[in-house]
């Protein structure tokens, strides 16, 4: 089914950032564009991608060794991803003070790599590896040259990459896969990421938190808003009779909460809103005009 024009109340998302700055929270539609895919878009494929929950993890030498197995081939198409035309719009327009900073719900570092300073990774980031037992934080690129040497051609194999930077693999293929411990005590490793069925960390949230007081408008970029995590920020944020943009594409959860909804792609609509605030690098032949 065709989405509506994105051009639907883009003037009104326009006229939200010129009432004030603006707090993004932005969700995993912003980096589909950018070839990493998500759980909940309207285009997403029905295949399972059942994510490893937190309890296994921690429980189960098993399950750790699936998903490192699993990361090893994932993680090279993960790390090559660039941000996109969304991204760096953002970046654009938190440099001109439109936008006070960004709460992410995404673990690619998409966006500093875009140039926008003041991010919040509200579920940590996949290039970083933490110990669980010396607290030891590590490189995601590190361990993969440890994995690539324990377990030879393993990344070259074929597999369907998945949201959170692995691949669909069956455990019967996974039990031979061998997993490196901490360089410096011995103990078990783990994505520095909030795995599902996981208590995110306090200190995010509440920068998460003084972000969105600092800012006058809460725009939502790319997020379906299922997950509490992040819609609790719109809640806040109309509690606090701040007003609430969302682009992204498809309906959410915070739609009918927020004050302007721009059904489309945050890569095109973010690029436009750029142009017309005269922030924008994008040439404005590259973005329709509205209607």
């Amino acid at each position: 089914m065709p989405h509506p024009s994105p051009w639907i109340g883009f003037e009104d998302l326009v006229d939200l950032f010129r009432t004030g700055t603006v707090a993004v929270l932005s969700g995993a539609g912003m980096s589909t564009e950018s070839g990493i895919p998500d759980y909940r878009g309207p285009e997403t494929d029905e295949k399972d991608h059942t994510p490893i929950q937190y309890d296994e993890f921690i429980d189960e030498a098993r399950t750790r060794r699936h998903y490192w197995a699993r990361s090893a081939v994932g993680w090279p198409s993960f790390d090559a991803a660039v941000p996109n035309d969304g991204h760096r719009a953002l970046a654009h327009l938190e440099a001109a003070g439109y936008v006070e900073g960004i709460i992410t719900q995404n673990v690619d570092r998409l966006h500093q790599e875009a140039g926008s300073h003041r991010v919040v990774e509200l579920h940590g980031a996949l290039a970083e590896v933490e110990c669980l037992d010396c607290g030891r934080i590590t490189s995601r690129r590190r361990l993969q040259s440890h994995l690539n040497r324990l377990n030879p051609d393993w990344s070259e194999r074929a597999a369907e990459h998945t949201p959170d930077g692995d691949a669909n693999l069956p455990r019967s293929v996974t039990k031979t896969f061998r997993v490196p411990d901490c360089a410096d005590c011995g103990g078990v490793l783990k994505p520095n990421v909030v795995f599902f069925g996981e208590n995110t960390a306090p200190e995010p949230v509440a920068a998460a938190w003084a972000l969105l007081r600092e800012a006058d408008v809460l725009l939502v970029a790319g997020s379906s808003l299922t997950v509490y995590s992040g819609f609790r920020f719109v809640r806040g944020a109309v509690e606090a009779d701040q007003r609430v943009g969302i682009v992204n594409l498809g309906t959410t959860r915070g739609t009918p909460l927020a004050d302007v909804h721009v059904d489309g792609r945050t890569g095109r609509v973010l690029p436009r809103l750029a142009d017309v605030l005269e922030v924008s690098p994008f040439p404005s032949r590259s973005h329709p005009a509205s209607g």
